[in-house]
């Protein structure tokens, strides 16, 4: 079922990256089309990127932010990252969440044990903040995991571009998180990601694209950019058998308890 211009501003896209380069060709355009959307979270991979992240959100009513440092990238923070991010989230109330963070044992850009530091170090920060976190797991479900387990984070968050299995999956919500969905779950190979939908409900999902990347399969090797999460959308409808309206209104409702938005009081805030 295609959707409606209306049906596009109950859209939800839980994880971009609007800030990037890629986009630096045509930003007007890719700006005026993620207007259409109901909420886009920016979300920030290293002490680089950290205040061009909040830019994007102060030019679109519809778009915040999470700021963290990426796996990939734990082994370049200065001594006082913490006290950056903490002065980000403080700073002002668009930036929502922690993150992304993680473990990535799949490419290991980082020392796994400089990884674990800078990932345990961002969830205490997390957790003292009462912020949710978005969690970014490659290759390392089980570590993570017991991290997460360990620190007793409060706040949950988003699983992103989740690839684990049912079962993963399940311990996941079981301690109070989301199961980030894009592009992926589009490809003809991917019965695992859609079955895990099938299994969990999404009821226990929100929405994504991880813009410029992981773009659904209409665009494969294409760049990616937020409206494209309807194909996320229609691919959910499919699998859950909902009507769009439905659909879109569980997602919502999911990424306002994941989030928080009850305790936001800023400018923008669509909590409708």
């Amino acid at each position: 079922m295609k959707l409606t211009t209306f049906q596009k501003d109950k859209l939800v896209d839980t994880h971009a990256h609007l800030h990037m380069e890629d986009f630096d060709n045509d930003r007007t355009d890719v700006y005026e089309r993620t207007r259409r959307l109901r909420f886009v979270l920016n979300v920030s991979t290293c002490m680089d990127d950290l205040h061009d992240t909040l830019v994007v959100c102060r030019e679109l009513e519809n778009v915040y932010a999470a700021v963290g440092i990426h796996p990939h990238n734990s082994a370049k923070v200065p001594k006082d990252y913490l006290d950056k991010i903490e002065d980000f989230v403080k700073g002002g109330n668009k930036v929502i969440a922690v993150g992304e963070i993680g473990l990535d044992y799949f490419r290991n850009l980082s020392p796994i044990d400089i990884q674990k530091k800078v990932f345990i170090e961002q969830l205490v920060i997390a957790k003292s903040l009462k912020k949710p976190v978005i969690l970014h797991i490659r290759n390392a479900y089980e570590d993570t995991y017991k991290i997460i387990k360990d620190i007793n984070i409060e706040c949950g968050g988003i699983v992103h571009a989740f690839s684990g299995d049912e079962n993963w999956a399940k311990e996941f919500v079981k301690i109070g998180f989301k199961i980030g969905i894009g592009g992926p779950v589009t490809y003809p190979k991917n019965d695992l990601l859609r079955n895990v939908v099938k299994i969990i409900g999404v009821e226990n999902i929100v929405t994504e694209t991880d813009s410029p990347y992981l773009p659904p399969q209409q665009y494969r090797g294409k760049r990616n950019e937020p409206v494209y999460v309807q194909h996320v959308y229609d691919q959910l409808q499919l699998l859950s058998g909902l009507e769009i309206d439905e659909l879109c209104d569980v997602i919502w409702n999911n990424v306002k308890e994941i989030l928080k938005f009850q305790v936001i009081d800023g400018v923008g805030c669509r909590n409708d």
